[in-house]
């Protein structure tokens, strides 16, 4: 048994594992990223980008929330996984269940929505909107919110990796002391 398994019951801050604050702390990038841009319209020709410069600022920069499924769906989920990780991690029943398991299955179910996210990234705007937006030189760019949430996601997936990791190598362990 380790000795995580012999400490008193009960939740601390001191026995957070490493693995379990970066996955709070992807959390709590994710819900930052949530507050900031995730789109932006830009054109190289200069008349287009001052009629754009013109515009109110929610239609040039979009939010999460404008945004298809895929782009919240991530965020949210790691940060889920994260809180949940730091909150229960420290059962050992929870733990021996499948909470590493399960924190890698939302770190890579929030990954694909990453990924579907930056593929659909027009897809916030209607088809007549994206065809005006196309003819007249319009391009869709990441902002600042989708890089935070998309490292957001990065840093949840390594830090589910490693805990799956210590998981799979502390249940080695027990099996060996447990075979003497």
């Amino acid at each position: 048994m380790s000795t995580r398994d012999h400490q008193k019951s009960g939740w601390s801050p001191a026995r957070v594992s490493w693995r379990e604050w970066l996955g709070l702390g992807a959390g709590l990038l994710a819900v930052v990223s949530l507050f900031l841009p995730w789109t932006q319209l830009s054109s190289a020709n200069p008349e287009v980008s001052a009629a754009l410069a013109e515009l109110p600022t929610e239609d040039v920069s979009r939010s999460v929330w404008k945004a298809t499924f895929f782009g919240w769906l991530a965020p949210l989920l790691v940060t889920v996984s994260g809180i949940g990780v730091v909150v229960f991690g420290q059962r050992p029943t929870l733990r021996a269940s499948g909470l590493p398991q399960l924190w890698l299955i939302a770190a890579g179910v929030a990954a694909c929505a990453t990924v579907l996210a930056w593929v659909f990234v027009d897809w916030q705007f209607g088809a007549e909107q994206r065809a005006f937006l196309d003819v007249s030189g319009v391009t869709f760019e990441a902002a600042i919110g989708r890089y935070l949430g998309a490292l957001a996601v990065l840093a949840s997936l390594v830090g589910a990796l490693f805990d799956v990791r210590a998981a799979v190598s502390r249940d080695r362990n027990r099996k060996r002391a447990g075979g003497r």
